[in-house]
């Protein structure tokens, strides 16, 4: 038998707090991630964000597509995800909520 290593292995945690101020670190830190091989984020401990999380979820979904991979984004706050719908990105994230 051969072992299926599962997708959630490859996924990171967002923080809580995804704001203008924590951004910068936040999208330095998931690009870590994603160039050590991370195919995506869970986004369930966000609380707390503006239009900055979307630049982040953004730019690590164009970091991981540089590397030829799909970046999957899961349990994005509905908040998020109507901002999101309210700046006309949303069909740019591929989120599952």
């Amino acid at each position: 038998m051969s072992e299926v290593l599962s997708p959630v292995a490859n996924r990171f945690e967002s923080a809580a707090t995804l704001t203008h101020e924590s951004a910068k670190a936040a999208l330095s830190a998931g690009l870590q991630r994603i160039a050590a091989g991370a195919t995506g984020v869970d986004c369930a401990p966000l609380a707390q964000f503006d239009s900055s999380a979307l630049a982040v979820l953004l730019a690590w979904q164009r970091a991981a597509q540089a590397r030829g991979a799909t970046f999957e984004i899961v349990n994005l706050p509905a908040g998020l995800a109507s901002l999101a719908q309210a700046y006309g990105v949303d069909i740019l994230i591929s989120a599952r909520h």
